[in-house]
């Protein structure tokens, strides 16, 4: 029987100096350490929010080394953690693009498992314009990865909107979800969507979000959120940086499976 433990989501304001945000982070995941998690999952664009968007393409990374992925690893192991580490800019077949990647590292500082977002943003409206596959590549393959005390599916930001792509990647315990959601498109639709997904797969949902303005003048939307099975929203933040946990307690997912078996329920045309 798999045991409860604790998980953290990561909140930041991140701005255009890799350095300082890779600080950042190492403060958020050590508080989160010490406060028991076990796995920490940091934010979308973590280590940059560029002044402009082809900034990261400036210092992605070949998959496997670089000083990026290098201090993830420690972070990972002096902490002793899981490390979901938010999204990486790592080097792609097109020079002008980036994979938006997330890496799992495990308490030894290794890499685990990958996932590059599949779902690219677009938005225009309002005086905003977002076009991500202008500077990212899409990623093909949905990724689930087994940490041993729990099964955990991957999404980044735009992906949430897409529940055939947790849907297939289901039954799993929890779903991370790194992101950078606009103020504009997350006042209106972040919660809500967050809480359908984690009912319709009766699973935990771990969103670690941007949450502020940045120093490229944006604006996140932040709400940084760990929802339960059933949909109740265990911990949040608004705005700002911090870190919040919560319980994953495999007792209540096999609860709400055995109450309402809505996924073995399922009819696949």
């Amino acid at each position: 029987m798999k045991q409860k433990f604790l998980a953290a989501a990561v909140q930041m304001v991140s701005g255009s100096d890799v350095t300082a945000n890779l600080q950042r982070a190492a403060h958020w995941v050590a508080e989160a350490a010490a406060k028991g998690a076990r796995l920490v999952v940091l934010p979308e664009y973590f280590c940059l929010m560029g002044k402009q968007e082809t900034d990261k393409v400036a210092v992605c990374e070949a998959y496997g080394d670089g000083p990026i992925q290098r201090a993830l690893a420690r972070m990972a192991s002096e902490n002793g953690v899981w490390l979901a580490a938010g999204t990486v800019p790592l080097r792609s077949p097109e020079p002008q693009r980036v994979l938006n990647t997330t890496l799992l590292f495990d308490p030894n500082g290794e890499v685990r498992a990958r996932y590059d977002k599949i779902h690219l943003f677009g938005f225009s409206g309002l005086g905003e314009t977002y076009c991500e596959s202008n500077t990212i590549r899409p990623g093909e393959q949905p990724v689930k990865a087994d940490l041993g005390f729990a099964e955990m599916a991957f999404g980044i930001c735009y992906d949430l909107r897409f529940p055939e792509l947790f849907r297939q990647l289901s039954p799993y315990d929890l779903m991370i979800l790194p992101a950078a959601f606009t103020a504009t498109t997350g006042e209106a639709h972040w919660e809500p969507l967050l809480r359908a997904r984690a009912i319709e797969n009766q699973s935990y949902v771990l969103a670690s979000a941007q949450g502020g303005e940045h120093d490229n003048g944006r604006k996140t939307h932040g709400h940084s959120m760990i929802i339960d099975p059933w949909g109740r929203v265990l911990a949040e933040i608004d705005k700002g940086e911090g870190v919040i946990l919560a319980e994953i307690d495999p007792t209540l997912i096999q609860s709400v499976r055995t109450r309402l078996p809505a996924l073995a329920h399922r009819v696949l045309a």
